[in-house]
């Protein structure tokens, strides 16, 4: 493998201009494909396999042009104090409104709440329900419009409007101010990190160049594949995160090679051989898992899965072969690590530096490797100090990162899991206000409505299989209002509307699902009637338990095929499962971190939190998913460092400081720069992408810097030697990819020996 890339940085460093024009083609082609490609929309939310879905396409059969999983709007209206909406003039206003909604091009239908009933019992609150052909996730944005504009003409008479429902749910966008910010920081970073301009400039060029060609194709595909925004925005989340860090390595790794007082094309080489090989195995576990979302089963998180994964292969591809073009375009504008200090300082008594640096190596236990221009370094740096410090107490340092992320992680086990409704909306969204409306005229559960759906096709009498439906549930708890079923024109299937007591995402209406659905098997066993209940509220139902099922398999799954690869790197037993017991440990501590200020509050006030309530279902799958394939990505630089140290002959201690004094600086600014991108995201509206951003964010703070910074080289340091062991039968089966570059330095031993060899002879001749 590092002979392979050597080769590959080499040449793509003497081919520059072949390699540059390559990328800017392919971005220009993804850019043009996005720009001519038809507009499409968030794609639809199905669950293949749920009690949820079955209903809907039952219903798709049975009603047909009744636009079953079509979307749904609702204008809510309330009288001004003192009067009531059945007024003559407030009737007149809202009948008017209704008039004007129904002439919409995707409306299916408009309900006159004054025939239906929708009035509150005192007379405050009305509403009327709007049903639409398609999705509400699928709407033109001109409908959404005239719904959000349609109550105006009420609002100028004194009525108060909002809208709901979930017709007005476009696309999740991510917070574009935060994320500007994001990049600055990151730019800072880099700037600090790598010494210069132009040297920060490169990471950020080609995360963008590779971000650019993902998100383009994925909008250029999005019709045809039915791709939707959020598979975008992680896309863009993920592929800027590990593109600036995955050209953040290597570059590092080119000046630490220039600093041994290799030429430019040789250094190119070493770092796209050494680091190149890191980056390609860290991108593997992120690729792996990403793809392995499909284990779910959920279309969506299937698709958003699978296009991250092409980003992040793409960034691999960009790191490994347009960083080393640039660097050639950049050429002496790159410096070797420390150069810009020594050209400022005094260049006198160099053997003397050399002497000093050697020595104080030794005494942090980096051993001699420091030698040459690295040598003048007087004081150890931050991340020797500190590995020499962990090494000197490592039970009391794996004890003390063990026991606060425990601590942390506790919350963890409170989670409560659902799907945003408009319940979780900003108080300053007209969904918000028109939630509360509802809730306060008519119930909390009527933002929630259940829909139950009888198949009598089997039944000898439906009409009273579903008599039977409807007076059963009656008796339940936590049941507000019960409506009259209403069957198809064959007679064969009916639906019947339950409101539930209680809001949508609480415990007592999951518990009346579940209720109805026991129910249901009685009454088929009696009638033969199938009972299946859909709705929203249902449908999130199954999704989070459909999600839940699938946790442990896909964890098995992902930490199972990452843990063989790591193996194949490491050559190691231990350093592997060290590395996916600390990812557990590292996940759920960002898990009870997200319950503390998503659930229940806690400092939510400071990132924007209005609204507490259940976790998003798919957030611990998803976290489960990314946090593992970026902490892997930090176990693969900085361990790899320190097996590249032990292979080359030192001690399991001088290794462990060796890697970090190689790779704790580039690890801690990667991590940081990881942090800034996801946080910017924390600053979006939608609950979901703050979510996301909040819980990615303090993850890859839990792990960079806990888990890989700490409990890391605190093991290590208690299993020395133990730590590289591996069986002779598995060393002798598995393929050698020689990531610490082993091959590079033999091959430069062997061409060292000839050119002495040549030497001698000519001293002979």
């Amino acid at each position: 493998m590092a002979t392979f890339l050597y080769k590959l940085g080499r040449l793509a460093f003497r081919r520059r201009h072949f390699v540059a024009l390559i990328w800017v083609a392919l971005l220009t082609l993804a850019g043009v494909g996005a720009a001519s490609a038809p507009a499409a929309g968030t794609t639809s939310f199905s669950i293949p396999g749920v009690e949820a879905q079955k209903a809907f396409d039952l219903l798709e059969q049975r009603f047909p042009g009744a636009s079953a999983d079509g979307g749904t709007g609702r204008i809510v209206f309330k009288a001004p104090e003192g009067q009531k909406m059945t007024d003559a003039a407030n009737r007149a206003t809202v009948e008017k409104t209704v008039d004007a909604l129904g002439d919409g091009s995707e409306v299916a239908s408009v309900t006159d709440p004054f025939t239906t009933g929708a009035v509150s019992k005192d007379g405050t609150v009305a509403y009327t329900s709007v049903k639409y052909d398609a999705p509400g996730m699928e709407l033109k944005d001109s409908t959404r419009d005239a719904l959000e504009k349609a109550g105006d003409d009420a609002r100028a008479t004194g009525l108060t409007v909002d809208v709901g429902g979930d017709a007005l749910q476009a696309g999740a966008e991510p917070g574009a101010i935060g994320e500007v910010i994001g990049l600055a920081i990151a730019a800072v970073v880099l700037v600090i990190t790598l010494g210069s301009l132009v040297a920060a400039g490169l990471p950020l060029l080609t995360a963008i160049i590779g971000v650019g060609i993902g998100v383009s194709t994925i909008t250029a595909l999005a019709k045809a594949l039915d791709l939707g925004d959020t598979t975008s925005t992680l896309a863009l989340m993920i592929g800027l995160a590990v593109g600036i860090d995955y050209a953040l390595f290597i570059v590092s790794r080119y000046r630490s090679e220039l600093a041994e007082g290799r030429d430019r094309e040789e250094a190119v080489g070493r770092a796209t051989g050494t680091a190149g090989s890191a980056v390609v195995f860290a991108g593997l576990t992120v690729v792996i898992a990403l793809a392995g979302l499909a284990v779910v089963n959920v279309p969506m998180l299937t698709k958003m899965g699978l296009a991250a994964a092409g980003t992040v292969v793409v960034a691999v591809l960009i790191a490994l072969t347009m960083i080393p073009a640039l660097l050639g375009y950049a050429g002496k504008r790159v410096r070797a690590t420390g150069e810009k200090r020594r050209s400022t300082g005094d260049r006198t008594g160099d053997r003397t530096g050399d002497r000093t640096g050697e020595k104080t190596g030794e005494k942090t236990g980096a051993g001699t490797g420091e030698k040459g221009r690295q040598g003048k370094q007087t004081k150890p740096g931050l991340g020797v100090r500190w590995a020499s410090f962990v090494i000197r107490r490592p039970a009391a340092v794996l004890l003390l990162g063990v026991v606060g992320l425990g601590a942390i992680a506790v919350p963890a086990t409170q989670l409560e899991l659902g799907l945003p409704d408009d319940g979780s909306q900003p108080t300053s969204t007209t969904q918000r206000r028109a939630y509360d409306l509802l809730s306060e005229g008519f119930g909390p559960g009527f933002n929630g409505p259940l829909m139950i759906v009888v198949d009598a096709k089997n039944s000898d009498d439906p009409e009273a299989a579903a008599t039977t439906v409807t007076d059963g549930i009656k008796d339940l708890k936590d049941v507000a209002t019960v409506t009259p079923a209403m069957f198809n024109k064959a007679g064969d299937t009916a639906t019947i509307t339950v409101i539930p007591g209680s809001k949508p995402s609480s415990t007592q209406t999951e518990d009346l699902v579940h209720a109805i659905r026991d129910q249901g098997t009685d009454v088929r066993a009696d009638t033969g009637a199938q009972v299946l209940v859909t709705g929203t509220t249902a449908m999130n139902i199954d999704f989070s338990q459909k999600l839940n099922d699938a946790l442990i398999p896909y964890l098995g799954l992902v930490v199972g095929l990452a843990f063989l690869l790591l193996i194949v790197v490491f050559r190691s037993i231990l350093v592997p499962l060290k590395a996916a017991l600390g990812f557990l440990l590292s996940v759920l501590a960002a898990l009870g971190a997200v319950v503390a200020v998503f659930q229940w509050g806690w400092l939510g006030g400071l990132i924007g939190v209005e609204e507490t309530g259940p976790i998003m279902s798919m957030m611990p799958i998803f976290m489960v998913g990314v946090v593992f394939g970026l902490a892997m990505d930090y176990e693969v630089f900085l361990v790899t460092r320190m097996r590249e140290a032990y292979v080359h002959g030192e001690s399991p201690s001088q290794a462990i400081v060796t890697g970090f004094r190689h790779s704790a600086k580039v690890v801690a600014a990667a991590a940081i720069i990881m942090m800034a991108v996801f946080g910017g995201f924390i600053s979006s509206t939608e609950s979901m992408i703050k979510m996301i951003g909040f819980g990615l964010a303090i993850a890859v703070f839990f792990d960079a810097f806990i888990v890989r910074m700490a409990i890391v080289p605190a093991v290590l340091a208690l299993l020395g030697k133990k730590a590289w062991w591996l069986p002779k039968w598995l060393d002798r089966a598995l393929p050698n990819v020689d990531v610490e570059g082993e091959g590079l330095k033999t091959q430069a031993d062997a061409a060292s020996s000839r050119d002495g060899d040549e030497d001698r002879e000519l001293v002979r001749a």
